[in-house]
């Protein structure tokens, strides 16, 4: 059966646009699946067996990959929890109603915090160090002695 050439223009009428799309969408998608199968079943058994997967082994890997989010989700959820139970003990708030547990989270949360801070001070006074020497060395090179008046 032959076709007829098909103009290509804008189909200003939109369900017939919508159903022209849909038309011309399931017919790529049907070469595209005909064709990755005649690749699949062009290859030797022995590629084939490696490359098919099983229902078994899928859904074990999902569970496995969703475990993880789901533990890395917790660990974050855990870690925002004591971020905010250590700032509210800041404004004054009791931690009279926390568990061992969770005062030890707390610690290490405030440890972390701690850490991060005397970074950045550490940061800032190299730089500033770095900025003095700067300061007295072009000063030096203008021919003034350090401490002396200008």
């Amino acid at each position: 059966m032959a076709r007829k050439k098909v103009k290509l223009a804008y189909i200003t009428d939109d369900s017939a646009r919508k159903e022209t799309f849909k038309k011309r969408k399931k017919g790529l998608v049907k070469k595209g699946v005909q064709s990755v199968l005649a690749r699949f079943n062009s290859m030797p058994s022995m590629d084939q067996s490696k490359k098919m997967f099983n229902q078994d082994t899928y859904l074990r890997e999902r569970i496995g990959k969703v475990q993880e989010q789901l533990k890395n989700q917790k660990k974050e959820n855990r870690k925002k929890e004591m971020e905010r139970v250590m700032f509210q003990s800041l404004t004054g708030k009791s931690l009279q109603g926390l568990m061992h547990m969770d005062l030890k989270d707390l610690d290490r949360t405030i440890d972390q915090h701690l850490e991060q801070i005397r970074s950045r001070m550490k940061s800032f006074t190299e730089e500033a160090l770095k900025n003095q020497s700067q300061e007295q060395g072009a000063s030096v090179a203008a021919g003034h002695k350090p401490g002396s008046c200008y």
